[in-house]
């Protein structure tokens, strides 16, 4: 009774918060650009000035640029991704007027150091004294105080013009700003003639790496080519998601009849355990921001049938321990004992797959092998550790009797 009793409430509780979260968790759920419509664009990155190199972190550094600029135009969640040593890609969903990203992103990202205006207000610097290019290539460094306090090492090309900069704000900010965001004020404490400073203040590590990096950025400025855009109406998008769904709906339904029919009790149980499996990916997606695209969605059906198929070996290997005349408590521990290392064999080799797919890819064949991997994940928990764990429960309880329990006929056992 007390293991009727277990079975009962952890099936009403795992029903009854899947019930109680799937509204939330659907309508929260991320959608990539295929599905919700918008603009993507692939830009191919190159120095402003010859004999200059795209180097990685001013690769990453105009990607973050690119992100600050898609946000401020009011875009929905924008994703950039640098692919390769000189190109970033730009996904914007919801986008409706083209032509003014498109004239706002390939903007070189611009760094300056300015002063305050005769009619600034409080906060404000409009008065531009240095910009990027007046600085020494990746001569921004990262140093630390006596009281290992982060500070940022800078260098100038014109020490001449840094030298009546400094002597005319001594006592004043000299604000530093990437486009037109405001990112530190420090004030000028003394003249500086050597063309070299320390920016000081209350920085985290983080922030100081920061702040290195977009100076950096700044002293080598990154002209961006458009080589390939496409836009995606929310219609098209809405389409897809809708056929998608429908389609995996109705192939859902027939596995689940496939299921029942063919193992009765614990087939029931299996389907159960898919409907749970199919909850914990889209909790997984949920909790982590993940962007849900088609590739996603095809890797997470594959990643459903292939959690069919581990309870489908499971099963026939319980059968057959069932016709050869053992018990049904011993065929369930022999059959599941004999099908979990051909399981995990099998799934592992398909995360291998997944994972060498992930590192060695780019943008849809990474999301395919992340989602992949989340799925064979979710499958051995759901679809092997809890199905058995169900099955046993009912099993134990002699709740399972007979053998036609699991659609084992009477004639088809042997003796012993």
């Amino acid at each position: 009774m007390k293991r009727i009793v277990s079975f009962i409430l952890v099936v009403l509780v795992t029903a009854g918060v899947m019930l109680g979260t799937s509204p939330g968790l659907l309508k929260n759920i991320r959608l990539g650009l295929d599905l919700k419509g918008g603009y993507e664009i692939l830009y191919e990155a190159e120095p402003l000035e010859q004999g200059q190199e795209v180097t990685k972190a001013s690769l990453v550094q105009t990607a973050k640029s690119l992100e600050s600029r898609a946000n401020a135009l009011g875009t929905s969640e924008p994703e950039v991704t640098t692919e390769g040593t000189n190109r970033i890609r730009l996904k914007l969903a919801g986008v409706t007027d083209e032509a003014e990203v498109r004239a706002k992103m390939k903007e070189p990202a611009v760094l300056t150091f300015r002063s305050k205006g005769e009619n600034d207000k409080e906060g404000e610097y409009t008065k531009i004294e240095l910009r990027g290019n007046e600085f020494v290539e990746n001569g921004a460094k990262v140093t630390f105080n006596q009281l290992n306090e982060p500070m940022i090492d800078i260098q100038v090309k014109d020490k001449a013009k840094f030298s009546e900069i400094t002597k005319r704000l001594i006592g004043q900010p000299l604000a530093i700003y990437l486009d037109d965001q405001l990112l530190s004020a420090p004030t000028v404490q003394q003249q500086l003639t050597d063309g070299s400073a320390q920016i000081t203040g209350s920085y985290t590590r983080e922030e100081a790496n920061q702040l290195r990096d977009t100076i950096n950025l700044g002293a080598l400025p990154l002209k961006l080519t458009e080589k390939y855009s496409q836009s995606v109406g929310a219609t098209l998008g809405k389409l897809s998601l809708d056929q998608t769904i429908k389609a995996g709906l109705i192939g859902s339904v027939i596995i689940l009849v496939f299921m029942i029919g063919l193992y009765r009790i614990p087939g029931i149980i299996a389907s159960f355990s898919l409907i749970t499996h199919t909850w914990l990916v889209l909790a997984i997606f949920y909790m982590g921001e993940f962007v849900l695209t088609l590739p996603g969605i095809a890797a997470f059906i594959l990643g459903i049938g292939m959690a069919v198929d581990a309870n489908i070996i499971t099963y026939e290997r319980i059968k057959e321990e069932m016709r050869s005349g053992k018990s049904i408590l011993s065929s369930v521990k022999a059959g599941g004992k004999s099908s979990f290392r051909t399981i995990i064999d099998s799934n592992i080799t398909t995360i291998i797959a997944a994972a060498v797919m992930f590192f060695l890819g780019t943008g849809a064949v990474k999301g395919f092998a992340l989602v992949l991997i989340f799925d064979i994940v979710t499958s051995i928990i759901t679809n092997i550790f809890f199905s058995r764990f169900l099955l046993t429960l009912l099993v134990r309880a002699n709740v399972l009797k007979k053998p036609k329990y699991f659609g084992v006929k009477e004639s088809e056992i042997r003796a012993l």
